[in-house]
């Protein structure tokens, strides 16, 4: 399976320490090697950097470690291919337009007999299952509340409805931001830990590095990190319970939802 990263915060924060340690995973540290994707929120628009290479021998990925971009949301995938070739068109985050607004979505996992009716709104480019998902998302969003933006709490509501829907066809651990918000679900394996004053020192897990927090924050700084496993080794992370929707604004937890854990394997043919 991939590894997922997701940052959101109260205020523009880099992402280069976390990025560090989730770097090593693909291929030094992890055999996630099939490629690897980072996309920073800024404003209304997005930067986004992809690779169908190995992180841990990525030159772009080497650049995004040392590069100290400052973005509000932040997600990022390494890629363990179960559909689709190892391409491009293939690699995690995949970024599309609702409402005026980017959306960015990364996938961990494996939809099984996932195909879904697209009506031309929105098509996957690539052959997997985690694109289709995303496109069917962002189509039914749009059926339900027409060419205007609903509340967060109604967009809460309708993205629990679609992730019960869709994590019936198996392994749905994912990442979804518009800029404004993170939403994660934890189908299988996820932890969050948030970080606010009194900010301490962090070592990361899969390389000898280390940061001291209260010397490159304020006291109003709040940043809640995501990922698949733990990044550091001397901090207490959240473990979410499979079958969890959490919902993440200003770099703190707004919404929870229960959702089904996975796998479960749904042999319908259009959800």
């Amino acid at each position: 399976m991939c590894q997922l990263l997701g940052m959101n915060c109260n205020v523009p924060t880099d992402i280069c320490f976390s990025f560090t340690g989730f770097q090593a995973r693909g291929g030094l540290t992890d055999h996630h090697t099939d490629g690897w994707g980072i996309t920073f929120f800024e404003g209304k628009g997005v930067r986004q950097f992809l690779d169908p290479n190995a992180s841990a021998h990525s030159p772009v990925a080497d650049f995004i470690r040392t590069y100290p971009i400052k973005s509000k949301n932040v997600i990022a995938h390494i890629r363990k291919a179960t559909q689709g070739e190892t391409k491009l068109e293939n690699t995690h985050p995949f970024v599309r337009e609702l409402w005026g607004r980017y959306w960015s979505f990364a996938h961990n996992g494996d939809l099984k007999n996932f195909a879904p009716n697209f009506d031309g709104r929105y098509r996957p480019v690539g052959n997997t299952d985690s694109e289709k998902a995303f496109c069917f998302i962002l189509q039914e969003l749009q059926k339900s509340f027409g060419d205007q933006a609903p509340s967060l709490e109604e967009l809460g509501n309708k993205l629990h409805e679609l992730t019960l829907a869709l994590a019936t066809f198996g392994v749905f651990n994912f990442l979804l931001s518009n800029g404004e918000f993170m939403l994660a679900h934890c189908s299988t394996k996820l932890a969050s830990i948030i970080r606010k004053a009194p900010f301490h020192v962090a070592q990361l897990k899969d390389q000898d590095v280390k940061i001291d927090f209260s010397a490159v924050t304020t006291t109003k700084d709040q940043v809640a990190v995501i990922a698949t496993n733990p990044l550091t080794d001397n901090e207490v992370w959240s473990i979410h319970d499979p079958g969890t929707l959490l919902l993440f604004s200003e770099g703190e937890i707004v919404s929870q939802f229960k959702t089904v854990p996975g796998p479960i394997t749904n042999c319908i043919s259009n959800a």
